[in-house]
């Protein structure tokens, strides 16, 4: 409980900070996040075109152990009730999210994302880095995540994502010596 307590502290000075601007942007950036799409479109780009297909293999098997874990399992089992619910004078700019506040679905699923491109050597990591931190972010603008909401999913989705690559260079490996011996 104490926990929560400086939790809300923190996102209570995050609303002092908030702008017109930002009451604009985040829930715009936050919205990429939304049930992972902006990430499975990705995925599903990287899948289309054969000098990326491998990679959006890897992206695609981390997205699928995110969405298993954390929306399957873990947040039903924290069952942690969202900020909003225990500080109930704020106004959210978004509509109320439905299930448990730990992890953060949107910073798992975007850190999943992340971590398969890092795993997987491939620069595009940065940006879409940039953009995980961003959405991360705007979660707890929002006053829908609390704080380790946010770190928990980042690690958890970093962790999917080297899984991922782990297996897909497994299942790589064994395929091409599988080709060599047939």
């Amino acid at each position: 409980m104490a926990l929560n307590l400086y939790e809300i502290g923190i996102l209570d000075w995050i609303q002092t900070l908030r702008t017109g601007f930002g009451d604009a942007f985040f829930p715009l950036i936050t919205k990429l996040g939304d049930a992972g799409i902006f990430w499975i479109v990705l995925t599903l780009g990287l899948l289309i075109f054969p000098r990326t297909r491998k990679l959006g293999l890897t992206c695609a098997v981390a997205l699928l152990i995110d969405v298993a874990l954390v929306n399957g399992l873990i947040k039903n089992l924290a069952a942690r009730t969202r900020p909003y619910v225990v500080n109930p004078d704020i106004q959210l700019l978004v509509p109320k999210p439905g299930e448990y506040s730990f992890p953060s679905g949107h910073a798992a699923a975007s850190f999943s994302f992340v971590g398969a491109l890092y795993f997987s050597k491939c620069r595009w990591w940065i940006p879409a880095g940039v953009l995980a931190v961003i959405i991360g972010l705007s979660r707890l603008y929002l006053y829908v995540h609390y704080p380790t909401d946010v770190l928990c999913g980042a690690l958890l989705g970093i962790l999917f994502g080297f899984l991922a690559a782990l297996i897909v260079r497994k299942i790589s490996a064994y395929l091409q010596k599988r080709r060599k011996t047939e």
